[in-house]
């Protein structure tokens, strides 16, 4: 369904959980909070699922907006979300009665709700919901702080190559609302843990370039986390850290995790698409970026990442 549909369709409805997706980022919690509280200037009954997993940076967003126990929703609504592994654990006894209305921007959605709105041409699901809130007359200063944080990290404060004019359209829009955008961009763009540095220190210490510099790989091993006195906290957008290193074209990050697998993230600037890539081992997302989870040692996730690579470039 369109925005317009979207935003027809939630005002017709009532008792709403919001679904957020696992290791949630900016987007994912921005999208939910400005939903909620959205709903909550119409009138509604609406909460966020609570056990979302979220870091220090993006606590403050979900204040005063988690379901309390016991809570029995009517309407069940993801936001950005592509597939249904996505969904914290918390969330599990929702995805049995289904999903009512999903909304979201990745290509890779999978389709699993009864509803669907989806415009895989939007840099951040947070623009969407920008257009169904904006529908149903709920833009403001309230709604406009998570959404901010929505697009802006979505796009890495509009540096990555999926800003458009759209998106800074709706920034900007969003800005108008009276919000004060500097201290967003400090906490979340400017502002790194000394375990952070550390981390990025041995990832440069440690990383492996293929193809002249083109491709870095950089193994974070979960005794480098400690090495580093690293906590999950100070991992954020860790993904994006290779990208800045001139040359460098493709960027895989590949988090040991506990039990014997790893989580790899995929960033692409010289025309390899990422969601092909990890689409080979399981995953999906955007073009320029992606993920995908696979069992093995963190060798084993190099050499299956740097192979699908390599099928896709031969098949370009």
């Amino acid at each position: 369904m369109t925005y317009t549909e979207a935003a027809a369709w939630l005002r017709a409805h009532d008792r709403y959980l919001i679904l957020t997706h696992k290791r949630p980022d900016g987007d994912t919690i921005g999208c939910a909070a400005a939903l909620c509280r959205g709903l909550r200037g119409l009138g509604k009954n609406a909460h966020i699922c609570p056990g979302t997993g979220e870091t220090h940076l993006f606590t403050p967003y979900l204040e005063g907006l988690l379901a309390p126990e016991g809570y029995e929703p009517e309407t069940v609504v993801s936001v950005d979300i592509a597939a249904r592994g996505l969904f914290t654990t918390s969330g599990q006894p929702w995805l049995e009665r289904g999903i009512d209305l999903a909304i979201d921007h990745h290509p890779s959605q999978e389709f699993f709700a009864k509803e669907t709105c989806l415009d895989a041409g939007r840099a951040a699901c947070g623009e969407i919901i920008y257009d169904i809130l904006k529908e149903l007359g709920q833009v403001n200063e309230e709604t406009a702080v998570p959404l901010y944080v929505a697009v802006s990290t979505d796009t890495g404060c509009f540096q990555y190559s999926n800003t458009t004019a759209d998106t800074h359209r709706v920034a900007a829009a969003l800005m108008a609302t009276g919000v004060d955008v500097f201290p967003l961009n400090k906490r979340h763009f400017r502002t790194k843990t000394w375990a952070r540095l550390q981390v990025e220190r041995l990832i440069v210490e440690r990383m492996h370039r293929y193809e002249d510099g083109k491709i870095a790989v950089a193994p974070v091993s979960l005794s480098l986390m400690d090495e580093a006195g690293a906590t999950e906290e100070d991992m954020e957008d860790i993904a994006a850290f290779l990208g800045q290193i001139e040359g460098v074209e493709t960027s895989v990050t590949i988090r040991e995790l506990e039990g014997g697998a790893c989580k790899l993230s995929v960033r692409t600037s010289g025309g390899l698409n990422a969601t092909r890539v990890c689409a080979l081992l399981g995953g999906g997302g955007h073009a320029a970026a992606a993920g995908c989870t696979v069992d093995g040692t963190l060798e084993e996730a190099e050499t299956a990442i740097l192979d699908a690579i390599r099928q896709v470039e031969n098949h370009a």
